[in-house]
Formats: structure tokens, sequence, C-alpha cells
């Protein structure tokens, strides 16, 4: 089936693969066009190659780079004459262990890359496209953002900091730009292997809906935060979680 062209299109970081892969498949499924990030030049081929080169186009670089960023933000408008849609998914969580001992340059990475860098895209969409015609931005956070999360604590502490970043966006950019946050639990993905690896019926079993997140779960809340039904909605953050949250009430 042919799918109709949107018109629109979107600049997704981190989406060679896992949640921002899932996110540019359900974007060019409606129709919208995608500009893809990632560190890996192979990986970000063989991802343009599945959603369709007509649909996609790549740059490789480091999410904190911020000549990546200039460069990503320009090679959309080249090839498509605009950026409607911005998602900011590039991530890293590199430590597994205690606050206490948390090496502070690990800590500074982490939000280099988690949080300056989605600062970065959106100061660069901003002034390539959005501030005049302007489009909607999903930051991706994560529900370690919006509790306490036991050894991994400076992923957590960028992911707060990615929910706060899009209050102020939203506050900013309004009423031109919405912004928004999406903060998903556990997804199947690479970056999250070691949360449920080996024992992904277990960790399951704590979700009320029964299983660990999808990147297409991921997917369709961003379609949705980048749609015109969720026209009167901006500064909010989306927690998509399959009911973890409803464990924390007092039993």
């Amino acid at each position: 089936m042919t799918v109709q062209d949107s018109g629109k299109v979107a600049l997704i970081t981190g989406a060679s693969r896992g949640i921002g892969y899932g996110i540019a498949e359900a974007l060019v499924a409606r129709g919208d066009k995608v500009v893809i990030t990632g560190r890996g030049e192979d990986a970000l081929k063989e991802a343009v190659e599945k959603l369709g080169a007509d649909r996609a186009v790549a740059v490789a670089g480091k999410a904190h780079d911020e000549v990546h960023q200039a460069a990503a933000v320009e090679r959309a408008m080249e090839a498509f004459g605009r950026v409607d849609y911005l998602i900011n998914n590039a991530g890293t969580n590199p430590v597994f262990g205690p606050m206490a001992e948390l090496d502070l340059n690990v800590a500074r990475k982490v939000y280099e890359t988690n949080v300056i860098s989605a600062l970065g895209f959106a100061q660069q969409t901003w002034k390539a496209w959005q501030k005049e015609n302007g489009g909607a931005i999903v930051n991706i956070a994560s529900v370690a953002g919006v509790s306490a999360s036991p050894f991994i604590g400076a992923y957590g502490m960028s992911k707060a900091a990615m929910v706060n970043l899009t209050l102020q966006l939203a506050h900013e950019f309004a009423p031109v730009v919405r912004v928004n946050a999406i903060a998903p639990a556990v997804v199947k993905t690479k970056f999250a292997e070691a949360l449920y690896e080996g024992r992904e019926a277990e960790a399951a079993a704590a979700y009320p809906l029964g299983r660990l997140g999808v990147p297409q779960d991921i997917g369709g809340a961003a379609a949705f935060l980048t749609s015109a039904q969720s026209d009167w909605v901006t500064g909010q953050t989306l927690v998509v979680d399959g009911g973890i949250f409803l464990n924390a009430g007092v039993a």
C-alpha cells in the first residue's frame, strides 16, 4: 500500500536502532520523511534501507557535538526543505552503581549527551525552521527521571533534567512550537538489555500489562505528540510504562 506523503519532516536523534528507529518507523508509516542520526555509519545505512531511501536520510556523528547538530539540521533542510518535528532520543548510560561512588566525569558525560545535546538540537531546529513555521519537539525522558532509580542514578538525574528542559522549552517556544516528553519504562532494546537479559519473564511479571515495552510503543506515543490530535498539548511528560507505576501505591 502506498503511503500518502504528509509533507512533514522529522529529525530523530539516536535513531539507527531501538526506540529512535521505532519512532522513525512510525512517522514514515504515516507519510513523514525523516532525518536520522547516530554514531555508526553502517547501522544508519541499514536503517535508511529499511525505512526507504526516498523517505529517509542519515547523518552520522556524536549527539553532543555542536558541529554534528548543525550538520544534521542543515542536511534536513537540504534534503527536504524543512524540519517540522525534532525527536531528541540520543542518550547514554555507561555506569551502573550507587551515586556515592559515581565518577563525576562520567556524570558530566551522561549529562552532556542526554541533556545538553537535546538543548543544542532544539536551538538548531528553532533557528532553521520552527521559529517561523512552527512544529513540535518530543524529548525522550524515562521513568527513571520521575522516580528514584537505584544503580542508574546518573541516568535518572539526566532524564529528570530532560523533563524540566521540556517545561522550559514549552514555555519559551509557545505558541508556535509544542514541546512534550515521553517517559518510557523498560523497553526491549540493546540499550536496556542489562535490565532484563536472561530474566525477561521475571522482569515483565512486575508490569500490570504483563510485558516489557517495545520500540513501537514509543513510536506510537511520538506519532501522537507530533500530530494534530495533540495540538492543545504542550509541556507534558507522557509516561508510557505498561502500568508499572501502579505498583508504587500502598498495598
